[in-house]
């Protein structure tokens, strides 16, 4: 393990143009449960499996039962960014990271201090009425009971992507950009299972790719290095 750790931090120093693509196994070092684990999300039991509850179907048409399930499971306070988050805050501060790409909506890459993060599917610490546009903070959907509305009467929504929801093509394309850039990416924390987030891998021309995560994925036989183990493990200084 320290072999690989060390292959990393030489492959870390040797580039300058470094892309970190991750998904929820950044974060459950920091309290928040990853949906596909085995005691996550999509292996509680409830009325509906959560993929219809987070599907804009369900928005639209159980909208009160949409937002009982969302502020119960998907805000999460207290959380706070872990050796991962730091470590990758610390490398874009000294130039050599240049772009967060990540599948989470927890805001903790943010909180650690980094500032070009791409947040594929958006962030529970954002949202807006579906009339005006006024923004409201996490806060305010936590604290609201029953449907949370707007002063103009519209219904405030996350700006989370929900199943059936595209992806915002602005972040689509800065992501695309950043890969096609990058001299080094980082996949971490992430099973690659979710689309379309997870074929945006195949924009990445670069020579060296890094996979870390606790169980192999699609992209291990590809991998310069791969480091099957927690991601702060492997990012800690």
């Amino acid at each position: 393990m320290e072999n690989e750790k060390q292959k990393l931090e030489e492959l870390i120093q040797k580039s300058s143009n470094i892309v970190f693509f991750g998904g929820a196994g950044v974060s459950t070092e920091s309290g928040i449960p990853d949906f596909r684990s085995v005691d996550g999300l999509y292996h509680q039991q409830y009325k509906y499996p959560p993929e219809e509850i987070l599907s804009h179907t369900f928005f639209e048409e159980k909208t009160e039962e949409f937002y009982d399930f969302y502020r119960k499971k998907l805000i999460v306070t207290g959380a706070r960014p872990n050796a991962a988050h730091l470590r990758l805050a610390k490398l874009e501060k000294q130039g050599k990271l240049r772009a967060i790409i990540t599948q989470n909506i927890d805001g903790l890459h943010q909180l650690a201090g980094s500032k070009n993060v791409l947040e594929l599917h958006g962030s529970t610490l954002r949202n807006y009425c579906t009339r005006c546009r006024k923004f409201y903070d996490q806060a305010f959907i936590a604290n609201s009971t029953g449907i949370p509305r707007c002063t103009c009467g519209g219904v405030v929504k996350p700006d989370v992507v929900l199943y059936e929801e595209a992806l915002d093509s602005t972040v689509l394309q800065k992501s695309v950009n950043a890969l096609q850039q990058a001299d080094l990416l980082i996949v971490g924390g992430t099973s690659l299972a979710v689309y379309p987030a997870a074929g945006l891998l195949r924009y990445y021309a670069g020579r060296e790719l890094v996979v870390i995560n606790k169980t192999p994925t699609p992209a291990d036989s590809a991998a310069t290095l791969v480091l099957h183990m927690p991601i702060g493990q492997a990012l800690g200084e």
